[in-house]
C-alpha cells in the first residue's frame, strides 16, 4: 500500500530494483523522488544510506527541484566501494507549513499572537526532538515544563508515535547549542515586548533554516522500500584508453614481403609515448596463439601468404589456447614484464576476452560438445551475413554449460593472476546474458576491482541489459552519431536516461570501424570527433593510427581499413610523423591533460547542451559545483567547462550561442570570462554570444568559465 506521505518514482532504480544502480567512488549523482500529500501542508524528504559494512548514515535532506514540482533530490557522493543501500523518507513539515501561513497572516495582523504561540510550540517540539543522548536535558528542566513557558499554560506531551517518528535524524556537532537555539527562537516568539513581525523575522532567518535542516521536525514519517547502489572503483567511470597491437610495434616488413612480428619487449618501448599522451589504459587485442586452418590473409582474403600472421581473434593452435601467449610475442614472463612496465608509467592493461576459437584450438579436440555441429558433421563457423568468419568457431553454451563456465572462469582467473584487472569482452551479445550475469557476479565476489567492458554494437535492449547485469562499461553507437541532431540526442541519452546503469566508453575508431566521416573529413574530422568523445564522456578511447589520421577504407562504402591491422603487421613511423608535424599526438595530449585538470570532465551525468542557431554547431557544458552555502542556498561556481564545436570539417561557420546560464551556475544577467584552451584567447561573455569557427584552424572553442571582476 502507498505510504501516508506518497513517495513515487524513486531514482536511480534499475528495472524496479531487479539490479543495482551504479556509481563509482567519488562520483556525484542525484537521488530523487516525487513526494507530496493531500491538502496544502508542507512536506519534506531525505535519504538514509547504508554502507557496505552496514553503517547507517544520518538523514541527508533533499531539496525540491522547483517550487510546486513535488520532485525532491539530493546530490550524493560515496567514498567507499561496495554494495550500498538507500531509502527515501518523507514527512509532513509542520514548521514549514507554519512559516508559510505566518508569513501571510502576521504582516496583516491576522491572529498574530496566536500564530506566534503556535510557532513557539513547534520550535519547542523541534528542540525536544534533539537526541537526549547527544544533548541531555538540564536537571533543572522538569518534564512537562517548556523553557520560556508561562505558569499555567498547558503542556504538550510527545506521544510514543511522535518519538518514533523523530528517532532517526541528523545530529551535527554542537547538538546542545542547536537545542538551546531552537528553544531561544520559541522564547522570542513568545516575547510580547516585541512586535509580532519582529518575532517572526527570527524564525525566517537563513540561520534558522540551517538549524531546521539539521534537526527537522517530522510528522507522519513515511519510508520507501530499500534500493540497491553498487559503487565501483574510479576507473570504471573515468579513463583514457589506447588500443594497439603489440605484434606491430617492432615488426619488420621488407620490400620482398617478408614479415617479422614485434613482441612484448619491442611493444614496451611504445608505452612511454602512450603515457605522455595522457592515456591511462592500454587495451591489447588477443595475445594468444593463432590458428592456421582457414587463416585469413591481408585485407581479409581467404588466400594467406606464408608470412601472414592471421587474425588475433582466431584464437588457438597447437601452441595453446586462451591461457597461452603467442610464441612470436614472447613468454608469459615477457607479458608480466610488459604489465609491470605499464604499471610503472601509470597505465593499466586491458586484455581482450573473446570466447571463440580457431579450428585448431585445443578445445575443439578436447570438447567438441562445446560447438555447434551442422547436418554434414562439420563445426559451424561464425557468420554475420553477409560477413563470414571461416577462421572462427563460436562456442555453444547450451550443451555443457557448467563445463564451459568452469573453463571460462579458470581462464579469467589465470590472466587476473598475471596483473590484468580490465577485460574488453568481444561480442558479448552473442553469448547468453545469464552466463554473463553469473560470471561477473562470481568475479566480483572475490575481485571487485576487476572491470569488464562490453563490446556490444547491437540492439539497444541487449546493450542495456548487458550493462544492467554487471558490465562496468559499454561501447556505444557514438561512432555513427555525427549530425547535430544525433550528437545532442544520443549524448544526452547517455548522460541522463541510461547513466544509472550504463557507462559509455566512446571509442573514436576501432580496428573494425572507420566511419565515412573520418574517411572524408581529413584532419579536422579527427580533431572534432576526439573533442566530442573526450569532453562529453568520462571515458574515451582511440585505436592506434588515429593520431596519424589513417582514413583509407578497403573499398568505397566500407568501414574496414585498407591493409587492416587485423590481418597484417602495421609498423608505424611515430617519431617521423611528430617531427614533420603530421601527428595529432600533441593535440590528443592536450585533450587528455585538460581532462585530468578538470574534474567536471570526469563525470558523466552533468552534461548539458545549449542552443546554437546553426545546424552544424553544437554547444555543451559540464559543471562540478562548488560548496553549498546554506545562507544563499546556492553552490559556488566550481569547475565549469564550456565547448562550442563545428561539426562540419570542411567549412567555417558563424552562429549565435544562447546559454542556459543557471546550468553553468550563473544568474541570467551575469557577465563572465571564458578562457579558450585551444587558442589561448579570453572573452567576456553574457547569455547570448557570437562565435566563428574555422575547422582548419580551431574546430572548437574549449572554454573554462570564471567570474568576471569589474
Amino acid at each position: 500500500m502507498i505510504g501516508r506521505i506518497p513517495i513515487t518514482d524513486i531514482q536511480p532504480v534499475v528495472d524496479c530494483g531487479q539490479w543495482p544502480a551504479k556509481s563509482v567512488a567519488g562520483e556525484t549523482f542525484d537521488i530523487s523522488a516525487t513526494v507530496f500529500r493531500e491538502g496544502h501542508d508542507a512536506v519534506a524528504a531525505g535519504v538514509v544510506l547504508t554502507s557496505p559494512d552496514g553503517t547507517r548514515s544520518r538523514l541527508k535532506p533533499m531539496r525540491e527541484q522547483g517550487q510546486g514540482t513535488d520532485r525532491w533530490s539530493v546530490p550524493i557522493s560515496l567514498a567507499d566501494e561496495g554494495d550500498w543501500q538507500f531509502r527515501v523518507e518523507a514527512w509532513s513539515d509542520p514548521i514549514a507549513t507554519w512559516l508559510h501561513d505566518a508569513g501571510i497572516k502576521i504582516p496583516r495582523g491576522l491572529d498574530a499572537d496566536l500564530m506566534c504561540e503556535e510557532g513557539a510550540r513547534l520550535f519547542e517540539r523541534a528542540a525536544r526532538a534533539v537526541r537526549q543522548a547527544d544533548c541531555p536535558a538540564p536537571s533543572s528542566e522538569k518534564p512537562g515544563r517548556k523553557t520560556g513557558q508561562k505558569a499555567g499554560q498547558k503542556t504538550e506531551q510527545k506521544t510514543g508515535q511522535q518519538a518514533e517518528q523523530n528517532s532517526e535524524r541528523p545530529d551535527g556537532d554542537g547538538a546542545c547549542g542547536h537545542r538551546a537555539a531552537l528553544l531561544g527562537i520559541a522564547a522570542t516568539l513568545r516575547d510580547e515586548d516585541l512586535d509580532p513581525r519582529a518575532r517572526l523575522s527570527i524564525a525566517q532567518l537563513p540561520e534558522t533554516a540551517s538549524l531546521l535542516a539539521a534537526h527537522p521536525l517530522r510528522d507522519l514519517v513515511t519510508r520507501s522500500r530499500t534500493h540497491q547502489l553498487r559503487v565501483d572503483r574510479r576507473r570504471a567511470l573515468y579513463g583514457s584508453w589506447y588500443e594497439f597491437f603489440p605484434r606491430s610495434e617492432g615488426a619488420v616488413v621488407d620490400a620482398t614481403g617478408i614479415s617479422k612480428s614485434g613482441n612484448f619487449q619491442t611493444a614496451a618501448k611504445r608505452l612511454p609515448a602512450i603515457a605522455r599522451m595522457g592515456f591511462d589504459v592500454v587495451y591489447l587485442p588477443p595475445v594468444h596463439p593463432i590458428g592456421t586452418t582457414f587463416r585469413k590473409g591481408r585485407n581479409n582474403t581467404l588466400t594467406p601468404e606464408p608470412d601472414d600472421p592471421g587474425s588475433p581473434w582466431a584464437i588457438g593452435s597447437e601452441d595453446g589456447g586462451h591461457d597461452a601467449i603467442h610464441p612470436d610475442l614472447g613468454t608469459i614472463d615477457d607479458f608480466d614484464e610488459f604489465v609491470a612496465r605499464a604499471r610503472e608509467l601509470g597505465i593499466e592493461i586491458a586484455l581482450d576476452f573473446a570466447l571463440q576459437c580457431s579450428p585448431d584450438h585445443p578445445w575443439v579436440k578436447e570438447h567438441p560438445e562445446w560447438f555447434t555441429i551442422r547436418a554434414d558433421g562439420s563445426i559451424a563457423y561464425a557468420e554475420n551475413p553477409p560477413k563470414k568468419y571461416q577462421d572462427i568457431y563460436p562456442v555453444n553454451f547450451d550443451k555443457d554449460p557448467e563445463g564451459v563456465y568452469a573453463e571460462v572462469r579458470r581462464v579469467l582467473l589465470h590472466w587476473m593472476e598475471h596483473g590484468v584487472r580490465i577485460f574488453r569482452v568481444d561480442n558479448p551479445h552473442t553469448k547468453p546474458v545469464a552466463f554473463w550475469e553469473r560470471l561477473l557476479a562470481d568475479i566480483r565476489t572475490t575481485d571487485p576491482d576487476v572491470i569488464f567492458l562490453a563490446e556490444a554494437f547491437t540492439r539497444p535492449p541487449m546493450l542495456h541489459t548487458l550493462a544492467k547485469v554487471g558490465y562496468h562499461q559499454s561501447y556505444t553507437y557514438y561512432t555513427w552519431k555525427n549530425s547535430k541532431q544525433d550528437v545532442e540526442a544520443y549524448l544526452s541519452e547517455l548522460a541522463r536516461d541510461s547513466s544509472h546503469f550504463l557507462r559509455p566508453n566512446l571509442f573514436v575508431n576501432t580496428p573494425d570501424i572507420l566511419h565515412e566521416y573520418l574517411q572524408q573529413g581529413g584532419v579536422p574530422a579527427f580533431r572534432i570527433r576526439a573533442i566530442l568523445a573526450a569532453l562529453t564522456s568520462p571515458t574515451w578511447g582511440v585505436y592506434s593510427g588515429y593520431e596519424l589520421g589513417e582514413n583509407v577504407p578497403v573499398r568505397p562504402g566500407s568501414e574496414e581499413y585498407l591493409d587492416s591491422e587485423k590481418f597484417q603487421y602495421r609498423p608505424r613511423e611515430w617519431a617521423a610523423a611528430e617531427r614533420e608535424g603530421r601527428s595529432l599526438a600533441p593535440f590528443i595530449t592536450h585533450l587528455n591533460l585538460f581532462r585530468r585538470a578538470h574534474p567536471a570532465l570526469q563525470e558523466l551525468r552533468n552534461l548539458a547542451f545549449h542552443r546554437v542557431d546553426h545546424p552544424d554547431l553544437v554547444c555543451f557544458s559540464k559543471r562540478l559545483p562548488g560548496a553549498y552555502d546554506p545562507a544563499t542556498r546556492r553552490h559556488g561556481l566550481g569547475d565549469v567547462v564550456l565547448a562550442v564545436v563545428n561539426l562540419d570539417p570542411h567549412h567555417t561557420h558563424e552562429a549565435t550561442v544562447d546559454l542556459d546560464l543557471p546550468a553553468l551556475g550563473l544568474d541570467w544577467n551575469a557577465e563572465f570570462v571564458v578562457d579558450d584552451e585551444l587558442s589561448g584567447e579570453s572573452y567576456r561573455w553574457r547569455q547570448s554570444n557570437y562565435v566563428r569557427l574555422d575547422p582548419h584552424k580551431h574546430p572548437a572553442h574549449i572554454f573554462t568559465v570564471r567570474a568576471a571582476h569589474r
